[in-house]
């Protein structure tokens, strides 16, 4: 089968339904519980430039509605998601509702993405950022809604200047983009309420 011009050579879901259902709980418990790490048990037929949490995630919340963006253009990746999940790609970040940050360290600045407005602050982007590495009990410092005083979340790489955007980002609330983190079958989460330290 072809895609836009691109043979599509993976999968998605084994069973779309019960497993974008598991992925979605998984993703609102790591929204209500920044800092916690869920590990995503379902599996899907994903490029290989995609991280099984990662796939999963765009699996289970793309749809034909949620323009994206994508760092690191990939026909693969992009034959995948206009199959699986009808979703327009862009190539103005702040036209995304998603994007997917592939090369983190590398990523344009926060505020080049749509921030949502104070009567409309659901509107703003939601950042998937891939990284190599994610741990507990090390690296930045946790504070905010859904984290009881305080906790440790380790990722990496991130932009040099990620605690600066994100205490920006945490200070424009109501507005602001909210973050997942997916390093293989892991996925944890930093919405617009959280307070990062270094």
């Amino acid at each position: 089968m072809t895609v836009a011009g691109t043979e599509l050579r993976h999968g998605g879901f084994a069973n779309p339904v019960s497993d974008s259902q598991q992925v979605f709980r998984a993703a609102l418990d790591a929204l209500a519980r920044p800092g916690s790490i869920e590990t995503i048990t379902v599996e899907s037929e994903a490029p290989a430039a995609l991280a099984p949490a990662t796939a999963a995630l765009l699996l289970t919340l793309l749809d034909f509605e949620t323009p994206v963006w994508l760092q690191s253009p990939d026909p693969e990746v992009e034959a995948f998601l206009r199959f699986h999940c009808s979703c327009p790609l862009t190539r103005d970040p702040a036209a995304a509702r998603f994007a997917l940050l592939t090369n983190p360290a590398q990523a344009p600045a926060i505020d080049a993405f749509e921030q949502g407005s104070a009567e409309y602050p659901d509107r703003s982007a939601t950042l998937i950022l891939q990284v190599e590495q994610l741990v507990t009990d090390a690296g930045m410092r946790l504070s905010g809604p859904g984290i009881a005083d305080s906790c440790q979340l380790h990722a990496s790489p991130l932009p040099a200047d990620f605690h600066r955007q994100a205490l920006a980002n945490q200070r424009r609330f109501p507005r602001g983009v909210d973050f997942f983190l997916c390093s293989g079958n892991r996925l944890a989460a930093l919405p617009r309420t959280t307070v990062t330290k270094s």
